[in-house]
């Protein structure tokens, strides 16, 4: 008398312990990836600029520069993170805004589309 091992039933894996024996594991659907929103993707960005803020000046130590050196880099590191940011976020606004309001884009320095004669074409 043979008995069914887990692998022998049908739909069975070697080592797969997922499903019942005899019942072929399922895998749930598969899910869409999230791409992040550029809020997000500010942030991120921030966070690493933060991250190299705080690395900069003790790679900077350990390699011999002075510590009013290395703090001097830190603190002009930061500025240009901090004044990044602000851009960032104001684009950002701004950008919202502007889809908010459903704006169309800009026409040019006299606001008229189309060409012709009304355009200051040639006079004879």
């Amino acid at each position: 008398m043979s008995v069914a091992r887990e692998y022998d039933a049908p739909g069975g894996i070697p080592g797969d312990t997922a499903g019942t024996p005899g019942r072929p594991h399922i895998p749930s659907p598969a899910r869409a990836p999230v791409q992040p929103t550029a809020s997000d993707a500010v942030s991120e960005v921030i966070r690493w600029a933060a991250f190299g803020c705080a690395v900069v000046p003790v790679v900077l130590l350990m390699c011999g520069l002075p510590l009013g050196g290395a703090l001097g880099a830190g603190a002009g590191l930061a500025a240009v993170t901090a004044a990044s940011r602000a851009l960032l976020r104001h684009s950002e606004r701004t950008a919202a805004r502007l889809d908010a309001d459903g704006a169309s884009p800009h026409r040019g320095r006299h606001g008229r589309t189309g060409i012709g004669a009304h355009r200051g074409g040639r006079r004879v």
